[in-house]
């Protein structure tokens, strides 16, 4: 016996719809399971997690903090999978892209100019795409497989940082902890509506980009080349279009929308470079992406559910006391119930039975 699957002649176009909301309330049955499982009550559980970071202002603005390197990364990541091209090392881009944009505040911190913050938001977009340009090189002129490369490239990022850290860039007076200098006041990325929480402008240029990369696939001969490029490389070739140009577009544009969210992040959010300054963004961002359809508009609402993930967690360890792998948990069920439904909706499950034939003696 084995099983085999088999692709639908006809998809429906309703549950295809609501793959990603059945997926959603999968996750939420089972999250509820789980609670049960660690002895908590899962309607104050699930409330805690899902619900009370949603009723005070300044708790949105941290939902708006965490959706926005999510839906930044996500937006980029789209554009790669939509071209069939399968950049998993966005974390190591957004780190490098943190790096390459903190230069001029740790390196030149005596130099006070508006100039500063731009500057920054430019190198660390350029740092990003440079990052990815590895990955897209070994594909383009070696065939290397992209998924293996880009993701091992985020350990050396991470290493690099580290070394960064508590090597040249650490605070001089900064009582030998690993930290670099506080960042200028010209060199923080400034809040949205400083009057009711912290919410800062990389959640406007999430929004940007995702409208823009949307008005891009729909409506320019780019985004008709991402398309057909990503569905039939051959029938991409027979309209002129080029793989090896399209491997090199998409991750640099994604590479530059991961460093750019690097730096928003530690600009906005931490004011500093340290060690550890994501939790795990670039890689979340990959079920932003799947769970928004590779939509860059489905994407917004998708990094928003996703940053709720985080932000519930943070409010469940509190007040519940569990541990912060519950966050982990959430957003890997949430990816494999995507996953899972977008399968049987596409693909039609057929088990073969198979005899075995005996040789005559």
């Amino acid at each position: 016996m084995r099983i085999e699957l088999e692709k639908r002649a006809d998809v429906s176009k309703l549950f295809a719809f609501a793959s990603p909301l059945l997926a959603l309330v999968l996750t939420l049955v089972f999250g509820a399971i789980m609670f049960a499982m660690l002895g908590k009550d899962p309607v104050e559980a699930l409330d805690a997690f899902f619900i009370e970071p949603l009723l005070e202002v300044w708790s949105l603005h941290e939902l708006a903090i965490k959706a926005a390197p999510l839906i930044l990364i996500a937006v980029g990541l789209a554009v790669c999978y939509r071209s069939n091209n399968w950049n998993i090392g966005a974390e190591g881009q957004f780190t490098i892209g943190a790096i390459t944009g903190s230069y001029l505040p740790i390196v030149f911190y005596d130099w006070h100019s508006p100039l500063v913050l731009p500057l920054m938001l430019i190198l660390g977009a350029l740092g990003g795409a440079l990052f990815a340009a590895i990955p897209a090189l070994l594909k383009a002129h070696f065939n290397t497989n992209e998924i293996l490369t880009s993701l091992m490239l985020v350990y050396i990022a991470q290493l690099f940082l580290d070394w960064l850290i508590r090597g040249a860039w650490r605070d001089p007076k900064g009582f030998n902890f690993p930290v670099s200098r506080d960042f200028a006041p010209e060199a923080v990325l400034p809040a949205i509506w400083e009057e009711s929480g912290r919410a800062h402008w990389a959640f406007i240029f999430a929004i940007v980009a995702a409208i823009g990369v949307w008005f891009m696939l729909r409506y320019t001969l780019k985004g008709f080349e991402i398309v057909v490029l990503g569905q039939s490389e051959r029938a991409g070739r027979f309209a002129g279009f080029s793989s090896k140009k399209m491997i090199w577009f998409s991750f640099l544009f994604s590479g530059a929308l991961a460093g750019l969210a690097g730096i928003a992040e530690v600009s906005g959010s931490i004011g500093h470079l340290q060690p550890a300054i994501s939790p795990g963004y670039g890689f979340t961002a990959i079920i932003v992406a799947f769970l928004g359809r590779l939509n860059p508009l489905g994407i917004i609402a998708s990094g928003l559910v996703l940053a709720l993930t985080y932000l519930g967690g943070e409010a469940a360890q509190l007040s519940l006391g569990v541990s912060d792998k519950v966050t982990r948990v959430f957003q890997g069920l949430l990816l494999f119930f995507v996953l899972s439904c977008d399968t049987l909706i596409y693909y039609k499950i057929r088990i073969v039975w198979s005899r075995l034939r005996g040789r005559a003696a």
